[in-house]
C-alpha cells in the first residue's frame, strides 16, 4: 500500500534576515542580511548571523521556567504559525498534532551566562532553570506552547538535526499516529558553538565565502523555522527524503562523498524523479574546504547535466540545528509563490565570484532567476550534512 503524501502549510521564520516572513522574504531576494556583521565573542571579533529582531514575546507565565534566547526565538516563529496550529487543533483534536523539533544548542547560552554570574556573585542566578539548557526541551516547550498533545520530541545530530526532523515527522504522519505535525528547527548563538568551531579552523573572519578558492570557513548564525505539515493537500508536498551516514570521520565528511551521494539518489528514489526534473538545489555549502569540495563533487555526479544551486549561509550564518528547516524553507518559498504573480526568485548565491578549478563547476544562481514556469510538476531540493557523517536530502514537489 503506497504511503500517503504529506504536504506542508504554514512557515514561521526569524533569522539574520529579519523577523517574520514580510521582512526575510525582500531581504532574500534583495541579498541582504542586516544580521550578518561583526561581533565581539569571548575569543575576539567574529562574524556571526544574529538575529535583530526584538525577542519581546515570553513564554506564559506557567512556562516561564522555559525563558532564554533559544526558546524566544522559536516562539518567535511559533507565533507565526499559530493561527494554522489553532485550525488544526480544531479540526484534529490536540491529541493528534505532534511536534518534531531539530536543535543542537538548545539554550547552552543561557547556562554560559549563568555560569558568569555564578562565579561572580557565588550562586546561579534565579531566573536560571536547567530546563532552558536540556536539549530535548524545544519539542515539548513548543507543544505546550501551542496547547498540542501528541508526540513531541527533539532530534539533536548537529547541522542536520532540523532536516532530519521531516523524515521523522512524515513517519508521524503516514503512520497515522498524527494528523498534523509541527516540524522545524531553533538555535541561538553561544560561545559554545562559535568557539568550538574556532578550535577546529572552521571558521571565517569574514562573510562566508561559499565554493571559492578563498573560502576559509563559516560564520555561526542563529534562527527558527517551523512549518505545520499534514495529509491536507496543498500547493506543496515533501516529495522525498533521504538520509545515510558516512561514519568517515568525527568532524571531516568523507572526501569524495560518498555517503552524501546516497542520501541524494536516496531521496530521487523516494520522490520518483530522475535529477533531470529538480529545478534548484539549496546546497549545504558551508565554505569550509572539506565540506565544498565533497559536495561539490556529489552535486556533478547526481547532476551531470547541472541543475540551478546556491549556498545560503552568507545570508543566515550556518544557524547548525536549524540550518536544514530554513535552507528548506527557502526552497519552499519558490515554489509556494509559483501559484501568485510574484512568484519568489531563486536564493543567490553571494560569493566573490572566484571559482576553485580544483572543483566541479556548479550552475551557481549570480543573477534574478525563476524556476521554470509551466503546467508539470516542480521539484526543488535542500542539503544537509553533519558532523559523525549525517547526510539528509529533502525535495519538495508542486
Amino acid at each position: 500500500m503506497k504511503a500517503p503524501s504529506v504536504y506542508l502549510h504554514a512557515l514561521g521564520m526569524i533569522n539574520a534576515l529579519g523577523g517574520d516572513l514580510d521582512a526575510i522574504v525582500p531581504a532574500l531576494i534583495a541579498g541582504h542580511a542586516p544580521g550578518m556583521a561583526h561581533a565581539h565573542t569571548g575569543i575576539g571579533e567574529a562574524f556571526v548571523g544574529s538575529v535583530l529582531a526584538p525577542l519581546d514575546l515570553a513564554p506564559p507565565a506557567g512556562l516561564a521556567r522555559y525563558d532564554c534566547r533559544n526558546n524566544r526565538l522559536l516562539l518567535a516563529a511559533l507565533t507565526q504559525i499559530a493561527p494554522a496550529v489553532d485550525a488544526a487543533r480544531e479540526r484534529y483534536g490536540a491529541q493528534r498534532i505532534g511536534v518534531v523539533l531539530g536543535t543542537s544548542t538548545s539554550g547552552i547560552e543561557a547556562a554560559e551566562a549563568a555560569f558568569v554570574y555564578q562565579a561572580q556573585a557565588g550562586k546561579l542566578p534565579a531566573n536560571f532553570n536547567y530546563r532552558q539548557m536540556e536539549i530535548g526541551t524545544a519539542a515539548p516547550f513548543a507543544a505546550a506552547v501551542l496547547g498540542v498533545q501528541g508526540p513531541a520530541f527533539t532530534i539533536s545530530t548537529a547541522c542536520t538535526s532540523s532536516a532530519k526532523a521531516f523524515a521523522s515527522a512524515r513517519r508521524l504522519l503516514q503512520l497515522r499516529l498524527c494528523d498534523a505535525v509541527v516540524v522545524g528547527g531553533v538555535d541561538s548563538l553561544c560561545e559554545l558553538t562559535v568557539q568550538g568551531f574556532a578550535s577546529l579552523e572552521s571558521t571565517s573572519g569574514v562573510r562566508t565565502n561559499p565554493m571559492s578558492r578563498n573560502r576559509s570557513g563559516i560564520n555561526v548564525g542563529e534562527g527558527a523555522a517551523v512549518f505545520l505539515m499534514s495529509r491536507e493537500e496543498a500547493a506543496v508536498r515533501l516529495a522525498g527524503v533521504g538520509e545515510s551516514s558516512d561514519a568517515h570521520h568525527i568532524s571531516s565528511p568523507d572526501p569524495q562523498g560518498v555517503g552524501g551521494e546516497l542520501a541524494l539518489q536516496a531521496a530521487l528514489a523516494d520522490a520518483g524523479v530522475a535529477s533531470s526534473a529538480i529545478g534548484y538545489v539549496n546546497l549545504h555549502a558551508t565554505a569550509t574546504r572539506k565540506n565544498d569540495e565533497m559536495e561539490a563533487k556529489l552535486m556533478a555526479r547526481v547532476f551531470p547535466n547541472g541543475v540551478a544551486t546556491s549556498g545560503t549561509k552568507p545570508l543566515t550564518g550556518h544557524q547548525l540545528g536549524a540550518a536544514g528547516v530554513t535552507e528548506l524553507a527557502f526552497a519552499w518559498l519558490t515554489l509556494a509563490a509559483a501559484n501568485g504573480s510574484q512568484p519568489v526568485p531563486l536564493p543567490r548565491h553571494l560569493w566573490d565570484g572566484e571559482a576553485d578549478p580544483a572543483l566541479p563547476t556548479l550552475d551557481l544562481v549570480e543573477k534574478e532567476r525563476f524556476l521554470p514556469q509551466g503546467a508539470g510538476p516542480q521539484y526543488v531540493m535542500s542539503n544537509s550534512f553533519a558532523f559523525g557523517g549525517s547526510n539528509v536530502s529533502l525535495i519538495l514537489g508542486r
